[in-house]
């Protein structure tokens, strides 16, 4: 290769070296060859603080056959399961009930639009799910009712008196004059028994009493619905789909009628907004009014609600 050269020095003749320049050169050309010293390491760490423990919020229970699978995000030291369904809407919902999270998203998202979505939530989400998981942990502190004679069961903002009568055969007989639930009590009957007894009468009655408010409120506020059905989640009171299928929780039936019906004019309003727009409460105040206080009692109500049924 060719090359351009800079100037270079002049030759010159070999140097002779005493003994004592002889020496010096050699220990600083060996001292040249030894390695650089290397920087002083820090102070060794014999234990190292474990990274926080990851904390699981309360999750849903397994999914029931042909149900929606489970998909799992991670927010922050939380590892948070979910339910997603896919629908025709426009935008993204959430929803925390007794089940955990519930997302519904448009079907033209992907997954990592929806994932974004959720962590832009994840503050909202992980303060309702540590919420849930604290009511949940009040309820369960609390004492079981007595399934006694004279036992006091919450019935429509009231209470009406549980007797207990030896009979054949099992019957539920409502006294609403005295305020009174007599139960024939057949020879060898378990406690769970009689317990399912009454809940079978009170689903009874709240079908009856939800099918009412449904027929009463439906045409103020210009709607149809397709099916009526109960429902038994611990604190969510009612759903509604698109195709007009409402469900509502048979334990309404121990509030008061006030509160059943905010209930029933919230999933009926639902048939005209999807979503909880100010459109949508302008829809329900134009039948219910009061819905914040209703919100608010029911919200109460339902963390002084007695232990009835354990499950």
């Amino acid at each position: 290769m060719i090359g351009i050269r800079g100037p270079q020095p002049a030759a010159t003749s070999p140097r002779k070296l005493d003994g004592q320049q002889l020496e010096l050169f050699a220990q600083e050309y060996f001292a040249a060859l030894e390695p650089a010293a290397a920087p002083a390491s820090p102070p060794q760490v014999l234990f190292k603080a474990p990274p926080p423990p990851r904390v699981a919020l309360p999750t849903p229970p397994p999914a029931p056959p042909g149900a929606p699978p489970l998909r799992r995000i991670e927010l922050g030291a939380h590892a948070i399961d979910y339910v997603l369904r896919r629908t025709a809407r426009r935008s993204i919902g959430f929803m925390i009930d007794d089940d955990g999270l519930r997302v519904t998203a448009p079907k033209r998202l992907n997954l990592a639009e929806i994932d974004s979505a959720i962590r832009a939530k994840q503050r909202w989400i992980v303060t309702k799910l540590e919420e849930r998981g604290e009511r949940r942990v009040l309820r369960q502190k609390k004492p079981p009712l007595q399934w006694v004679d004279g036992a006091a069961l919450p019935y429509l903002g009231g209470a009406l008196t549980l007797r207990l009568q030896a009979a054949a055969r099992s019957h539920c007989r409502y006294d609403e004059a005295a305020g009174e639930l007599h139960v024939g009590v057949v020879d060898g009957l378990e406690e769970w028994q009689l317990r399912e007894r009454v809940r079978l009468w009170l689903q009874d009655q709240a079908r009856t009493l939800f099918a009412e408010r449904m027929a009463l409120y439906a045409p103020r506020l210009g709607v149809h619905y397709r099916s009526l059905t109960l429902s038994s989640a611990g604190t969510r009171w009612g759903s509604c789909t698109v195709g007009g299928s409402i469900r509502l929780n048979w334990r309404l039936i121990h509030f008061p009628l006030s509160l059943v019906d905010y209930v029933v004019a919230h999933e009926l309003a639902h048939l005209r907004e999807m979503n909880h727009s100010a459109r949508f409460w302008e829809t329900v105040g134009a039948v219910y009014p009061d819905y914040d206080g209703a919100k608010a009692a029911l919200r109460k109500l339902s963390q002084e609600l007695p232990v009835i049924f354990p499950d």
